[in-house]
């Protein structure tokens, strides 16, 4: 990446999320989302197994793709790997939603992974938003 584009990286978003905060966020929530698996495969539920193992994809997906856009070769590759980072998240946001409207797991229980969901969405968006208006401006 050149300089101008690792400069964009290492500066804080427009909604104050470092870059290095939302690599450790997006493992944490990845780390989270294979426990709610192993949960998923101790019910022995087949639904919720299924379910579950398209919800840990797109989970683990998200970290993986903000990690690859750290490494972009260009703003615009940071841009596409992020963008790629946000529909991983907004898929895991349908699948918590699948999981918990049809019962197979609790609203509740599944409160603060959807909290975290809609969180990293909104980060996400906003570094996106925030690097595109640095591209617009030079």
């Amino acid at each position: 990446m050149d300089s101008s584009s690792r400069s964009a990286v290492e500066k804080k978003s427009a909604s104050g999320e470092h870059p290095r905060e939302i690599l450790a966020r997006s493992f944490s929530y990845a780390l989270r989302a294979i426990k709610l698996y192993q949960y998923l495969q101790r019910r022995k539920d087949g639904a919720g197994w299924i379910v579950g193992k398209q919800y840990l994809r797109a989970a683990t997906s998200i970290g993986a793709n903000i990690e690859e856009a750290q490494a972009g070769e260009s703003r615009s590759d940071f841009i596409h790997k992020l963008g790629i980072a946000q529909k991983e998240a907004r898929e895991s946001r349908y699948w918590l939603h699948l999981l918990a409207e049809s019962g197979i797991v609790g609203r509740e229980k599944l409160e603060p992974l959807r909290k975290e969901t809609e969180e990293l969405i909104g980060v996400i968006t906003a570094i996106i938003v925030s690097t595109k208006s640095r591209n617009r401006a030079k």
